[in-house]
């Protein structure tokens, strides 16, 4: 019985699973849009950005009760890997 009730969940975790790469998709099209736009690669890390960022998604995740420890490791996860991104896909004008 616990068994399958764990299925059902982990079939729910999978469809938002692929709800996520979907974004993560637009995400990166978005991103590639910037990219476009710098000129050098220093433009790359905008830390100002980054903590505007990390300051709204903690208070939003405090005000949607999500554990903001939780949302801070994956935008700080999403951010390195979008920089490592625009780093490797970098092209001098």
């Amino acid at each position: 019985m616990k068994n399958k009730k764990i299925n059902n969940i982990r079939k729910k975790l999978d469809i938002l699973d692929n709800k996520l790469l979907s974004l993560f998709k637009k995400r990166t099209l978005l991103v590639n849009k910037i990219l476009k736009t710098k000129k050098f690669k220093n433009q790359i890390i905008d830390r100002k950005r980054i903590n505007i960022i990390l300051r709204r998604i903690k208070k939003k995740s405090i005000n949607e009760r999500i554990d903001p420890k939780i949302t801070n490791k994956i935008w700080k996860s999403i951010i390195a890997a979008y920089i490592n991104y625009e780093f490797r896909n970098f092209k001098k004008k």
